[in-house]
């Protein structure tokens, strides 16, 4: 089992290169059924496809999905960092365009009530982490967990997937009011997923931001519209992400704008928003 005393921590995170920012990057929802771990390793893909080093965090620690969507073998997991049997750098699994998974267990109940030494355990194997890393993506779990919150609230921008359903929008809004009303965070990137249109997609983002500018003191900015797309089907089937399988489907072509966004997104000029900083959050 993975124990770490304060200090020790401390230790890791000083440990890590200033130097080498790393933006960290949430997405998240509320709702499950969304389309978040779609848009997670699409957009890490075409980030790849530009050049970037990215890592994507499975963070449902308790249904991980990531490895099965991409057909990847996994012989370890986060469980094994956990246990001690193995370090971070050990478990991670290569997928398209060289980005890199953090696999999580699914299945598996100990991994969403983990005691805090070992939560501090988890976040000092990721300080210790050797592989160089751009751009960090967490594709959180659904719901409003602790867990969720906390790695939403550390990252350094945090994007909400919604869908044209009620439940979606009700959902997003409670995950944004809690950011807000006990965690501080102001700031918000809706993605608009599987809609139908332009117009559907900037109307979704008016219901929510109705609701949002009525009741919270936040700003949320429509930063994505994915489009409905048959494609999306054939390549789950294929056990592959659209991007690699349909490079030039709507959705496709959506993922790789959303991808020269956060590509031009300011990377951090301190340790607020990268990795270090992320670590650190996690634990406060």
């Amino acid at each position: 089992m993975i124990k770490a005393s304060s200090s020790d921590q401390a230790s890791g995170l000083r440990n890590m290169s200033l130097a080498n920012k790393t933006k960290v990057i949430a997405v998240t929802g509320g709702k499950g059924g969304v389309g978040k771990t779609s848009v997670s390793l699409n957009t890490a893909i075409a980030l790849a496809q530009i050049g970037q080093k990215v890592l994507v965090l499975d963070a449902d620690l308790g249904l991980a999905n990531c490895d099965v969507m991409l057909g990847l073998r996994v012989e370890k997991n986060l469980s094994h960092v956990i246990s001690g049997e193995a370090e971070l750098d050990d478990i991670l699994v290569e997928g398209p365009y060289g980005i890199k998974i953090v696999p999580a267990t699914s299945g598996t109940v100990d991994m969403v009530d983990l005691s805090p030494t070992q939560h501090a355990g988890l976040i000092r194997a990721f300080s210790e982490m050797r592989t160089p890393v751009d751009i960090f993506i967490v594709d959180t779990a659904a719901g409003i967990s602790d867990m969720v919150l906390s790695f939403s609230r550390a990252s350094q921008e945090l994007l909400v997937v919604v869908c044209d359903e009620p439940t979606s929008i009700t959902d997003a809004y409670a995950l944004i009011k809690i950011l807000n009303r006990d965690h501080g965070v102001n700031r918000f990137k809706v993605v608009a997923n599987m809609v139908r249109s332009m117009k559907e997609g900037q109307d979704l983002y008016k219901k929510l931001s109705l609701v949002t500018d009525r009741f919270l003191d936040v700003t949320l900015e429509l930063t994505a519209i994915i489009p409905f797309d048959d494609n999306l089907r054939k390549a789950v089937r294929r056990q592959r992400a659209i991007v690699d399988a349909f490079p030039r489907s709507p959705s496709s072509v959506a993922f790789k704008t959303l991808a020269a966004k956060i590509n031009n997104w300011p990377t951090p000029t301190n340790a607020t928003g990268n990795l270090e900083f992320f670590l650190e959050q996690l634990v406060n």
